[in-house]
């Protein structure tokens, strides 16, 4: 009887016991792929604008009512993505994950991370929806992003 005993307080202890969640491990980075040249224009134009600090050159990626979400909501037009980005430089290097193009509208998936020697870890994702005008280039519509914050 006295193991009875002992084996109910065991059981009883630990199911009493606090249990602590384990943070779960950052999933593998999904692997890249490569764009269709007029997309890739889109991202290396993007990098170059952005290591030069280029707001200029940044805002005319995007469509004339173009959104890119900031700390306080959105701006929209270039003029305001200008404004935005005046401050912006630095290696930035952006890799696609997936996209999809249909007609005169489109979008990549992918990952960015920022430095100068390749490759660099993901710091961030992001969804950038285009436009075009037929025939036209491709241009951002919107550029969704967010950083990789640990869990809490």
């Amino acid at each position: 009887m006295r193991g009875h005993f002992t084996l109910t307080f065991a059981l009883l202890t630990l199911a009493a016991a606090p249990t602590y969640a384990q943070t779960p491990a950052a999933p593998p980075s999904l692997p890249s792929i490569t764009l269709p040249a007029d997309l890739d224009r889109v991202l290396r134009g993007y990098e170059r604008a952005w290591k030069n600090g280029d707001e200029d050159g940044l805002a005319a990626l995007f469509t004339q009512d173009g959104f890119v979400p900031t700390g306080q909501g959105w701006v929209r037009g270039r003029e305001a993505i200008r404004a935005t980005y005046q401050s912006s430089g630095g290696g930035l290097q952006l890799r696609a994950l997936a996209f999809a193009v249909q007609d005169t509208v489109g979008y990549i998936v992918g990952a960015y991370g920022y430095g100068d020697s390749a490759p660099v870890p993901d710091r961030g994702k992001f969804v950038l929806a285009l436009r075009r005008a037929r025939g036209g280039p491709w241009l951002i519509a919107a550029d969704i992003d967010q950083s990789n914050r640990p869990q809490q």
